[in-house]
């Protein structure tokens, strides 16, 4: 992203949060809109995808203090395409100069560009990667990774530690990362190893952007590598041991920092995003924290009231106490034997009952259901039913 770009986008308009929103505001806001767009949730839509990579770029660095500050600092000394001046900085409190003069260490005018003390310097060369070298090639933080791991029901509730197969762009092997054979790239002349380039012409800002001839590398090969070509960077392939944590539900994504693609001249390593997909099971569902589970029950356990076995995900079965005259499709809980919460606890398992209408008859069931009509012969379950229709 150019410096342009940078100071110009409005991550408070973006995430819809007013420049001084809270970190939980902020957090919330993120959250709300990532469900929303969603690649997961839209596919095949470019333009939800175009604005979930938005959102995720305020959240980047309105979610981080310290992005957050530079940020705001930068944004505030714009103003009208300007710098905005103190007093007698000149009518309507804007004025046009080159950036690369108060960065460079210029001197000129009245106070000079030195006048303007560290802070500034400071506040820009955290943002653009400035600083205050000038020629000195600059850390890069490697690229995320995103894979994707199936798990079984039981795996997701109690958590699983599961193999993942990434590959990521990594320093080539072949070159040691320098992207020449004999490792003795030369710095970039363009950009004289900075990796960026500043554009603008008198009475503008001067901007950065990545170099385009080192691709921000800062460095060419003088004999190009024949595995990267000259990039320095390759496709690798590695296993890593993952812990899932539990409870973990279809669909979600999971952020684990660090263990993406590795950095370039000692910048951080990328982070890794895992989608967990969640296989069924031919018994249990889930709702939330709680898992449910469908329970079949005879005819004389509904009407006459005992108690019943049902059972549990990787644990023993529970007794429930069916009440008399229990009908059809009620649901009962069984507390802690859910799913796993984040704080350790567990939801609960919803038990639904079903009557179950046994097929075939015995001589002596059927002697006795008889007996039973007989008996409820006054009864129509059905008369509030009409009385209702005829009402409406």
């Amino acid at each position: 992203m150019s410096t342009k770009d940078f100071v110009e986008k409005d991550y408070y308009k973006v995430l819809g949060v007013p420049k001084d929103a809270t970190e939980a505001e902020i957090k919330k806001a993120y959250r709300k809109l990532a469900r929303e767009f969603h690649p997961d949730a839209n596919k095949g839509d470019a333009s939800a995808e175009a604005r979930f990579k938005e959102i995720s770029e305020a959240n980047d660095i309105l979610g981080d203090p310290k992005k957050r500050k530079e940020y705001d600092d930068a944004r505030a000394l714009f103003g009208n395409g300007g710098f905005r001046a103190g007093p007698g900085g000149g009518a309507g409190g804007t004025f046009n100069f080159d950036l690369g003069d108060l960065f460079g260490g210029a001197q000129g005018g009245a106070g000079g560009a030195g006048g303007f003390g560290g802070g500034l310097g400071d506040v820009f060369g955290g943002l653009f990667n400035r600083g205050g070298a000038g020629t000195r090639t600059q850390p890069r933080r490697g690229q995320d990774v995103e894979s994707e791991v199936t798990l079984s029901f039981t795996e997701a509730v109690d958590g699983a530690t599961v193999p993942l197969r990434m590959s990521s762009q990594q320093p080539c092997k072949a070159c040691s990362g320098t992207g020449d054979k004999n490792g003795t790239p030369r710095v970039c002349p363009t950009c004289v190893g900075t990796g960026q380039v500043s554009r603008g012409g008198s009475g503008s800002f001067s901007l950065t952007d990545p170099c385009v001839d080192c691709k921000g590398r800062g460095l060419i090969a003088q004999d190009p590598c024949d595995v990267c070509h000259g990039s320095g960077r390759a496709k690798s392939s590695r296993t890593m041991q993952v812990r899932i944590p539990a409870g973990v539900s279809d669909g979600q994504r999971i952020r684990l920092r660090g263990k993406g693609a590795p950095g370039e001249r000692g910048g951080p390593a990328g982070d890794l995003y895992v989608v967990v997909h969640v296989d069924t099971h031919p018994v249990f569902g889930r709702k939330g924290d709680n898992l449910t589970v469908t329970v079949p029950v005879t005819f004389d356990e509904a009407a006459l009231g005992g108690e019943i076995k049902v059972p549990t995900l990787g644990g023993p079965p529970v007794t429930l106490k069916i009440p008399a005259g229990t009908p059809n499709g009620r649901t009962m809980r069984a507390r802690g034997k859910g799913a796993v919460r984040k704080d350790g606890t567990r939801g609960d398992l919803l038990v639904t009952v079903e009557v179950a209408v046994p097929v075939d008859l015995g001589d002596k069931a059927r002697e006795a259901l008889e007996t039973y009509r007989e008996a409820t012969a006054g009864e129509d379950p059905r008369a509030e039913l009409f009385q209702a229709a005829k009402g409406a």
